[in-house]
């Protein structure tokens, strides 16, 4: 593709037969390295389009972009579709990082008295 020529996007729609096909291949790509991930499709608002969101239980949900990123990126450059993977950590998962922060917070805000000299 020359510099000069811009891909448009096509419109945002579910039901379109290539942002179908592309949800699925995303999906599946990510299924091959994580067994256990579950889906969610949804249109989203910024930026405009169809959001797959994976919900994997991983430490670093970075390293889940490795699999999609570099397909994703010509599916919207090259193709102009509107598709975005937005990965997601479980929702228990979520909550127990929120309790062990509360934890630290409350280890960290103890205060221990400090011994005062008698005399």
């Amino acid at each position: 593709m020359i510099a000069d020529e811009f891909i448009e996007l096509i419109a945002a729609d579910e039901s379109d037969p290539r942002i179908q096909a592309a949800v699925a291949e995303l999906r599946e790509r990510i299924l091959e390295h994580y067994p256990a991930a579950t889906f969610e499709v949804v249109r989203g608002e910024d930026p405009e389009g169809i959001y797959l969101i994976p919900t994997i239980d991983v430490d670093d949900l970075e390293e889940v972009a490795t699999v999609f990123e570099p397909r994703l990126v010509d599916m919207q450059v090259e193709e102009g579709l509107p598709v975005y993977v937005f990965p997601d950590w479980p929702l228990e998962r979520i909550r127990e990082q929120l309790r062990q922060k509360a934890r630290d917070r409350a280890t960290s805000e103890t205060v221990v008295p400090t011994p005062t000299a008698v005399g």
